[in-house]
């Protein structure tokens, strides 16, 4: 049953059914479809154009391609670009300039399960996807406690062909996050905080914004009826301590416990002030319109970003065009779900967009947006009640999963 316009502290604390099976097997299904197109869109992609000339500067130890032809092209649409860095930490550590910006926990389960199956590769990728079904699953039983069975179905769907649902099968943290975060979420939902502060902290041990989950938690935990004990609320002290333990990591081996954070500047990442990156989105946007508009590259209108300045706007317009795409969904989470929901979403954004990346104001949003639960499961609902535009909209959406995974595996930089 939908929530519409009803605030957070009047929340009773609900218990659901059991519907683990259901759950799992919509799960299931929508990961099998949908990465059966993300394989055949990257190999496909793979086989009739190559890979960008510039892979083995990105690689150049070779850690994404170890199987010869064949299995390397098979395992394309698995590892590239993020994945060396991954692949690099659970193979050697955080010994290089660079490794502290990528959190702990993913790469210790691809170096665990790399003992395991012969290959951190082939762990990361089986890491990966049985979290995402892990992670779907969650999620339908999270939107049907909120907003009813029909979104909780569409939500699992649409967010499995969203565009950029390739990183989920890949050796990256995004579907181990979207596990940890949604199965946090409805462990607090259902009253169970102390599962709710260990998902949570695991979430904070694997990306930056884990520690974010703080928000919606604490605001859970305040609108429950009733309200849950002091040594419940207790445990979700637990989040920060999975950055507290990286950061200690950190110390103790010499890099410093913040280095987490000043690495960021090797990718140009500064402090712009709260939102402060938005203006500069919309300059990159708007010279990228101005760019592609005037037909030619020897006036470059942002140049801020070196490189041929057509790929740069399109990369601009594509990125600022997924921070559009956000905000009706952020504003339809805010009427449809809790308070605590919406305001995890937009504090998500908030770090994004206050750290840009000079050359690239949006670097990475995209991916960002991937694991923002809310924005999904208002998606779902709207998905639910247009029956008439679900068709063509998931279509359009699986189009562009085909679309950027083929860019993907083939060494083009998509976000």
């Amino acid at each position: 049953m939908a929530l519409r316009g009803r605030p957070a502290a009047a929340l009773p604390r609900v218990r659901l059914p059991r519907g683990g099976a259901e759950a799992l097997r919509i799960a299931w299904r929508a990961t099998l479809f949908s990465r059966l197109l993300v394989w055949g869109a990257g190999v496909g992609a793979l086989l009739v154009w190559g890979n960008s000339a510039r892979a083995r500067d990105f690689d150049p130890s070779g850690l994404t391609a170890p199987f010869g032809a064949f299995g390397d092209a098979l395992v394309a649409p698995a590892a590239r670009w993020d994945s060396v860095w991954y692949l690099s930490i659970a193979q050697d550590g955080y010994g290089a300039q660079g490794r502290p910006a990528f959190f702990p926990l993913y790469p210790l389960l691809a170096r665990v399960g790399g003992w395991v199956v012969g290959s951190p590769l082939v762990a990361g990728a089986l890491v990966s996807t049985a979290c995402l079904v892990a992670g779907l699953a969650a999620l339908h039983e999270l939107t049907r406690l909120e907003l009813g069975g029909e979104a909780a179905r569409w939500t699992v769907v649409g967010l499995a062909v969203s565009p950029m649902s390739f990183f989920f099968s890949a050796v990256y943290s995004e579907s181990l996050f979207l596990a940890l975060s949604a199965g946090a979420l409805l462990a607090a939902r259902r009253g169970r905080w102390w599962w709710a502060g260990a998902l949570g902290a695991g979430a904070a041990a694997t990306r930056s914004a884990g520690v974010v989950l703080l928000v919606p938690l604490v605001l859970l935990a305040w609108s429950a009826r009733p309200r849950p004990m002091p040594r419940d609320a207790l445990a979700l002290a637990l989040v920060p301590g999975g950055l507290v333990v990286f950061m200690a990591a950190m110390a103790l081996g010499g890099h410093g416990a913040l280095a987490p954070f000043h690495v960021q500047d090797v990718w140009f990442r500064e402090w712009a002030g709260p939102f402060g990156g938005l203006p500069d989105a919309v300059v990159a946007a708007w010279d990228g319109a101005r760019q592609l508009l005037s037909g030619q590259r020897e006036d470059v209108y942002f140049t801020a970003a070196g490189g041929d300045p057509f790929h740069v706007a399109r990369m601009n317009l594509m990125l600022f065009a997924f921070l559009l795409a956000a905000l009706p969904a952020l504003v339809g989470a805010a009427r449809r779900l809790p308070l605590a929901y919406a305001a995890y979403a937009l504090a998500a954004l908030a770090l994004p967009l206050s750290y840009p990346v000079g050359p690239q104001p949006l670097m990475s949003l995209p991916r960002f947006e991937l694991v923002l639960l809310p924005l999904w499961m208002w998606w779902g609902a709207w998905l639910s009640r247009h029956p008439r535009a679900r068709g063509p909209a998931l279509a359009l959406s699986a189009f562009g999963l085909a679309a950027f995974a083929a860019q993907f595996a083939t060494w083009h930089w998509v976000a």
